[in-house]
């Protein structure tokens, strides 16, 4: 048993589903230092070499953080990678310095990692050759055990009894050198993580869940990379105000020339230029660039260059022959929004209206988020194209084909039979 766990056991916040016991009166003790100390940031390769062997020779899970830049730096790749393992204890390595971490990836390869959230981890994990074989994730668990709040702030409270420091968590993490605060709290984020899986993975087996859990973790493990988003513009904050085509080719255009700038620089798209600016600059299309001045986000502390740049980019927009101006909506596979589905379908619309309502008792009963009970884009598809005839069997192949997992197939295909049978 480590310190840490001593101490929960001695301390009654540990917690059922996410709610204190009405007993507890004892106020969560602030953890301030990491256990061993703040570890020196790990930036050459013998420094790595080291810490490669030690966690290699460790034992058990090994927990796992990243920190990103984001808001600050293009992309989202890591600048600091935490680790910690028994017997091995804390490690910071700073990714800019060691940027391929293959080594300690193939290490650690079989262990089961650590991770809180980890799907916001794993691509910039990936990106410097760090991939799980098998994982734990601890917020993912708290969701299926019916925490109300599932940050690593409230999950280490909650059930651990302790409180993290979360002062740091928007900093920009590009800063070299780091500062000593920061690094402190780089290593507390790993510090209970082991911790909070041991004690939710006794939860989850409590309440008949464990294995529901593992299926979710594999899937995470093994899911490959998600694919390029199409025309990524699209999602520029405020589209929905930009009608016309000659608008959305400004928006494209404005956009495709902040990010190949931000690219370029290595700074976070917003912080060369707004997306209500874009938007503003594509609704008005002005004619020069006094009137592109005028408007806001491109005010007088942005020079004559910089407002060329982006009139040359309005321009290019407003010279487009009618044939390659974008369309409207992206080709969307599988069904329409579900705002149409009365206009256009209304057993559909009726069958999506029980079939939520299903989902939604049965997410309450089993204490957990609907979207982790099943992915709504699956309940839309299987509503929209029910199979036919809709019994258990049909319903289940289509939601196994859809890519539900198999403890949420068991779950959920009986009500969906139900909801589908009366609305067919």
């Amino acid at each position: 048993m480590t310190d840490a766990q001593e101490t929960a056991a001695d301390n009654p916040l540990r917690t059922t589903g996410g709610a204190p016991p009405d007993d507890v009166e004892a106020a969560p003790i602030p953890l301030l230092e990491p256990r061993d100390g703040v570890p020196p940031v790990i930036a050459d390769e013998a420094s790595l070499a080291e810490v490669i062997a030690a966690f290699a020779a460790g034992s058990g899970p090994v927990a796992v953080d990243a920190e990103r830049a984001s808001g600050y730096r293009y992309g989202q790749r890591a600048y600091l990678v935490q680790l910690r393992r028994e017997g091995a204890g804390t490690a910071l390595i700073d990714p800019v310095a060691c940027p391929d971490l293959s080594v300690l990836g193939e290490a650690l390869s079989g262990v089961e990692w650590v991770l809180h959230a980890a799907t916001q981890d794993l691509p910039c994990l990936r990106e410097i050759g760090m991939l799980p074989t098998y994982l734990f994730d601890t917020e993912l668990a708290g969701r299926l055990a019916g925490y109300p709040r599932v940050g690593l702030g409230a999950m280490v409270e909650s059930v651990l009894g302790f409180v993290l420091e979360k002062g740091h968590s928007a900093v920009d993490w590009s800063t070299r050198p780091l500062p000593e605060p920061w690094l402190r709290y780089a290593a507390l984020d790993v510090e209970l993580l082991v911790d909070l899986r041991d004690a939710l993975e006794k939860e989850l087996d409590r309440q008949g869940k464990l294995d529901w859990a593992r299926q979710e973790f594999e899937a995470i493990a093994s899911a490959p990379p998600a694919e390029p988003r199409k025309d990524p513009w699209r999602r520029t904050s405020g589209m929905h105000k930009v009608r016309r085509r000659r608008q959305m080719a400004a928006v494209r255009e404005l956009w495709q020339t902040r990010d190949r700038i931000a690219r370029r620089r290595d700074v976070s798209p917003g912080k060369v230029l707004g997306d209500a600016a874009i938007v503003e600059a594509a609704l008005a299309l002005p004619p020069n660039v006094h009137a592109l001045a005028s408007l806001n986000g491109f005010g007088h502390r942005m020079g004559r260059r910089q407002l060329e740049q982006w009139q040359a980019a309005v321009d290019r927009a407003k010279a487009l022959p009618e044939a390659e101006l974008p369309q409207p909506g992206q080709p969307v596979a599988g069904p329409p929004p579900p705002r149409a589905w009365a206009d256009r379908d209304p057993a559909a619309a009726a069958r999506l209206s029980a079939a939520r309502a299903a989902v939604s008792a049965l997410a309450e009963q089993l204490s957990m988020p609907q979207e982790n009970l099943i992915s709504p884009d699956i309940v839309r598809r299987l509503c929209w194209e029910p199979p036919q005839p809709a019994d258990a069997a049909s319903i289940a192949a289509a939601l196994t084909g859809y890519g539900a997992r198999p403890w949420q197939v068991e779950q959920v295909t009986p009500v969906l039979v139900d909801a589908l049978s009366g609305h067919s």
